[in-house]
C-alpha cells in the first residue's frame, strides 16, 4: 500500500437509524481480520460542538474517550468492533467545524478574504479526516443523517471532493439504504433505494457499494433490479439483514462478500480473513447454557441507545460467563420502599448507572437499599457509586441527612461534593473547577489512573494494584467522612495515585457490592468483557431470588 491510507465514506439513505455506526464497524472488523490497520470517523450534521450537553433521550448516551473527549455513541460501536482506541480526532461535528473555521477567521489566517462554505468549510473537514488517518491502512468515515438532509450538505460536498485529492483508486463510496418487504403486496419494495441514490448521484457521488437494510436476504432478482437502477455491478449490491445479535453482522456481510468486494475496488490484496473468534464468540452470544436477570435502575428507561455501551457490556459480561443476559429496565422515579421489593423481588443483579439531575434519585436509593439488605449482587457506576455512599451513609452510618450536594445545596452532611481543586494525573498539575462554569469544562474527563486494595473485589477482578479507567462526572466523594463510613463497614479499595479521590467502594458482608467512580463499560468489548462486568455477571449467576 505503499503507506498511503485509502478511504470508504459510509453514507445512509431513506430514513435514520438504518445503522450506519455498526455497518461502518463491522466492515472496520472485517478488513481488521484481514491484517488491515483500521481508523474510523464519524462526521455528525449537527451544531453542538460535541454531544455533551444534548439530552440522552433525543440523541443517545455520551460516549467518552481515553483523552476526555465526549463523542458520538457510535464511536463506542467502533471501538467495540475494531482493535483501535479512538479519540477527538475520530468525531467531528458541524459545530466543531465551525468553530475552527470561526476562530482562524478571527486570528486573520485568511488574510481579510471572505469566508465560505466552499472552500473554507470543505477544505475543514477534509483536514479533519486527514488527521485522522495518520498510520492507518484503511480509514472509514461514516456521514451522519441521510441524504437530502440539508444540514448534510457540507460532508456530502467535502467527501464529494475528496475523491480528487486522494486519487480515485483510493476512495470507496459505500450507501446503506432501505428496501422495505411490504406484507400487503407480499413483496420487497426497491423504489426508495432508488430515490436516495438518485439524490445521492444528483449532488455529484456514484455509490459503489450497496448495502441495503431489509429483514431476509435479498434474491438475485432484486439485487440485479437495483443494480440497475443504481448504475452499480450485481456483486456491489449487499444485503444489510437484520440479525438477532449485532455481532452476527461481520458474518453476515462476510458471507455477502461485501469484504472481497469492498478489496476489490480499493485494489488491495490480503489474505483471507480470519474470522474464528467472531464466530465462536457469536455461538456463545445464541447458545447460552445459562439465563440471568439484571435490573437497570435509571431514569432514561424509556429508549436503551441511552444506556448503549452499559448494555453491551452487561452482555459481554453474559458471553464471558456463557450466560444470556436479560435485562429489565426499571423507572427510578417510579421506585419507592414500598414498591420496591415487589418490582426488584425476582432480579439476580441490580445495576444503578451513572446519569445526571434529581429525577429519580430517591427511587435509586430504594434499590441500592434493597440490594444491600437482601444480600443481591449490586454494581453502581458514577452515580450509582455516589448513591450507594449516600445510601450507606443514612441507613448503616446514621447520618440521617446525609445526600449529594448536586441535590440538595443545602445538605449539612454532603458525602458526596463538587471538589473546587483537584490533582489531575495526566498533567501532572493542580485543576481548579470553576463551579459557577458553564455545563461543559466543569467535569473530571477521560482517563484517570487508579491504585486498589489487594484484599478487594476490586482487586480480585482486575488482578492488578493499577488500573486506568474513563471518567464523567462533576462529584466527588467527601473524604471528611470516610473514617465514620470506614468505622461503620463501607470499604474503600480503588483511589486516585494521589489518595485525595475515592474511585471504588465495596460492602465486606455482602455477596458481591461494588460501587466505581468512573465508567468501565466504556471499555469492555464482546471477547474481552470488563472484568467488572464478568464479575458482576458471576455473582448475579449465584444469587437465587426463590431463596429469600
Amino acid at each position: 500500500m505503499a503507506g498511503k491510507s485509502k478511504f470508504i465514506f459510509v453514507t445512509g439513505g431513506v430514513l435514520s437509524s438504518l445503522g450506519k455506526g455498526l455497518a461502518s464497524a463491522s466492515i472496520g472488523a472485517l478488513l481488521e481480520c484481514r491484517g488491515l490497520t483500521i481508523s474510523l470517523v464519524k462526521l455528525d450534521p449537527y451544531i453542538n460542538v460535541d454531544p455533551g450537553t444534548m439530552n440522552p433521550f433525543q440523541h443517545g448516551e455520551v460516549f467518552v474517550t481515553d483523552d476526555g473527549a465526549e463523542t458520538d455513541l457510535d464511536l463506542g460501536h467502533y471501538e467495540r468492533f475494531v482493535n483501535v482506541r479512538l479519540g477527538r480526532d475520530n468525531n467531528f461535528t458541524t459545530g466543531k467545524i465551525y468553530d475552527s473555521v470561526i476562530s482562524k477567521e478571527r486570528r486573520g489566517d485568511y488574510l481579510g478574504g471572505t469566508v465560505q462554505v466552499i472552500p473554507h468549510i470543505t477544505d475543514e473537514i477534509k483536514a479533519s479526516i486527514w488527521q485522522a488517518a495518520k498510520g492507518a491502512d484503511i480509514v472509514i468515515v461514516e456521514i451522519g443523517g441521510t441524504i437530502g438532509d440539508i444540514e448534510s450538505l457540507p460532508f456530502l460536498e467535502a467527501i464529494r471532493q475528496f475523491k480528487f485529492d486522494a486519487g480515485k483508486d483510493n476512495v470507496l463510496y459505500i450507501h446503506l439504504t432501505y428496501i422495505p418487504y411490504i406484507a400487503a403486496a407480499g413483496e420487497l419494495k426497491t423504489k426508495p433505494t432508488q430515490h436516495s441514490v438518485k439524490e445521492l448521484r444528483s449532488i455529484g457521488i456514484q455509490p459503489d457499494i450497496l448495502m441495503c437494510r431489509t429483514d431476509r436476504y435479498l434474491s438475485p432478482d432484486i439485487k440485479a433490479k437495483v443494480a440497475l437502477f443504481c448504475n452499480v455491478s450485481q456483486d456491489a449490491v449487499v444485503t444489510a439483514k437484520d440479525v438477532d445479535c449485532i455481532y452476527e453482522c461481520p458474518l453476515v456481510f462476510n458471507k455477502e462478500g461485501l469484504d472481497s468486494k469492498v478489496l476489490e475496488l480499493l485494489n488491495i490484496w490480503t489474505g483471507s480473513p480470519r474470522l474464528e473468534q467472531w464466530e465462536n464468540m457469536v455461538d456463545r452470544y445464541k447458545s447460552p447454557s445459562k439465563r440471568v436477570t439484571i435490573a437497570v435502575v435509571g431514569k432514561y428507561t424509556d429508549l436503551t441507545e441511552s444506556y448503549k455501551s452499559l448494555n453491551e457490556a452487561l452482555y459481554h459480561g453474559g458471553i464471558a460467563n456463557e450466560a444470556r443476559v436479560e435485562l429489565e429496565f426499571i423507572d427510578s422515579g417510579t421506585l419507592t420502599p414500598d414498591n420496591c421489593a415487589r418490582a426488584l423481588g425476582g432480579v439476580q443483579g441490580i445495576l444503578v448507572p451513572g446519569g445526571f439531575g434529581s429525577r429519580g434519585v430517591e427511587g435509586k436509593i430504594c434499590a441500592i437499599g434493597y440490594a444491600r439488605k437482601q444480600g443481591i449482587p449490586y454494581f453502581g457506576i458514577c452515580l450509582g457509586m455516589q448513591l450507594a455512599v449516600v445510601e450507606f451513609a443514612r441507613n448503616v452510618a446514621g447520618i440521617e441527612k446525609a445526600h449529594s450536594s448536586e441535590f440538595d445545596s443545602e445538605t449539612p452532611a454532603p458525602v458526596i461534593y463538587l471538589m473546587k481543586e483537584w490533582f489531575d494525573e495526566r498533567t501532572q498539575t493542580l485543576q481548579q473547577r470553576d463551579v459557577n462554569s458553564e455545563k461543559g469544562g466543569t467535569m473530571r474527563l477521560g482517563a484517570y489512573p487508579c491504585r486498589l486494595a489487594k484484599d478487594s473485589l476490586a482487586y480480585q477482578a482486575y488482578s492488578t494494584e493499577e488500573i486506568s479507567e474513563r471518567h464523567r462526572h462533576r462529584y466527588e466523594f467527601n473524604l471528611d467522612y470516610k473514617q465514620p463510613l470506614e468505622e461503620n463497614g463501607l470499604v474503600f479499595s480503588g483511589f486516585s495515585p494521589k489518595g485525595d479521590l475515592v474511585e471504588i467502594v465495596e460492602l465486606k458482608d455482602h455477596p458481591w457490592f461494588l460501587g466505581c467512580q468512573f465508567h468501565p463499560e466504556f471499555k469492555s468489548r464482546p471477547m474481552a468483557a470488563h472484568p467488572l462486568f464478568s464479575r458482576f455477571i458471576a455473582a448475579a449467576l449465584g444469587y437465587l431470588p426463590d431463596s429469600q
